[in-house]
């Protein structure tokens, strides 16, 4: 008997890290021979775009808002019922709550009315995935798959001692991601090294409370003449400009994938200790530090601004290829989707 098809249902029709992952995760299921197609709606037309640009096999669904969306889905799956279902977020796994041979996969913390949501959503499902052993402290009865990235090349940057050292951030512009703290942190060093230190954001405040957005805004503003801001760019872009990737999340972090991306590009990573982080750069080479802890991130910078702070690039750029590489990414997907071949019987209980 052939292998069930695998349609992967995506949370929305942008593209986010979860979107990401659902697309490297369809390209890990081709590659193991497996036949698969991505369910997308068609507003907004990134995601499908992006999956048809990969040769991947897409159905796109008549939608332009999120419940259009998840009716549309729900409508769908009950006419096409064969294979297996991979939600690829709460909002697939929610539309379609109750249906058996679906595997849901949670890429944020459900809290509150969501997480009495997500109860629901996984009712009958195969089984449920979440990107850490973090999150999965959060969920019962999960099983973890890691997250992945795609190799990148290593960072042409060198720094040159008498020019600033450059702090790089990418993400969205929000309290929970510790902006705020970093640009304290950088405005410090500045104090202490007068021109020796930049800020260089990558990221917008999409999807990010307005009233956050404000409390950033104004932390940002506070040292605007140290700051190069540059929108939305490549992460190797962003790798190739700076010393050091700071991910300093005051609010737990599912995964981590930015860390990852640095990782591979040989690019230094300073962490905080909220959610996953910590599993991405590992506690023996991984710089770490308490969440909303600026004093300890001054210091951290100002350490790795010494010659020769750089020990532990090689090794980070080692985990990354064992742990975090499209090759170790392919295989958990395999682990993971026969267990999944192997359990719609208990679905159907």
């Amino acid at each position: 008997m052939s292998a069930p098809h695998i349609w992967i249902a995506t949370n929305h029709g942008a593209i986010g890290g979860g979107e990401v992952m659902l697309l490297q995760i369809a390209e890990a299921l081709r590659e193991l021979g497996r036949e698969v197609t991505v369910v997308a709606p068609s507003h907004p037309p990134a995601l499908a775009e992006a999956a048809r640009a990969k040769g991947l096999d897409v159905v796109v669904l008549g939608a332009d808002d999120r419940a259009s969306w998840m009716l549309a889905l729900r409508r769908w799956r009950r006419r096409h019922r064969e294979g297996i279902l991979w939600c690829n977020g709460l909002v697939p796994a929610a539309a379609t709550a109750g249906q058996p041979n679906r595997i849901v996969h949670l890429h944020q913390y459900a809290t509150g009315k969501k997480a009495i949501l997500a109860r629901i959503a996984r009712m009958r499902a195969l089984m449920t995935v979440v990107p850490s052993q973090h999150f999965a402290g959060t969920v019962p009865g999960s099983f973890v798959l890691l997250n992945w990235t795609g190799a990148f090349e290593p960072t042409s940057r060198h720094h040159v001692p008498g020019e600033p050292f450059v702090v790089g951030y990418l993400g969205r512009l929000g309290t929970d991601k510790g902006v705020h703290v970093l640009t304290d942190a950088v405005g410090e060093l500045d104090r202490r090294m007068p021109g020796g230190v930049r800020l260089r954001l990558a990221g917008e405040s999409r999807f990010v409370n307005p009233r956050a957005a404000q409390v950033v805004e104004r932390a940002l503003t506070e040292i605007e003449p140290l700051i190069d801001r540059v929108g939305w760019v490549p992460p190797q872009e962003l790798f190739d400009a700076i010393d050091v990737l700071v991910a300093p999340s005051v609010a737990p972090e599912p995964f981590g994938l930015v860390a990852a991306e640095a990782m591979s590009a040989g690019v230094p990573v300073i962490v905080s200790d909220a959610g996953g982080l910590p599993e991405v750069v590992g506690t023996e080479n991984g710089r770490i530090l308490p969440a909303g802890d600026g004093r300890a991130l001054v210091e951290e910078i100002a350490a790795l601004m010494q010659p020769g702070a750089e020990a532990g690039v090689v090794e980070q750029q080692e985990r990354w290829a064992q742990r975090f590489s499209p090759a170790a990414g392919r295989e958990r997907v395999a682990a993971l989707i026969a267990l999944a071949d192997r359990a719609p019987s208990r679905a159907r209980r």
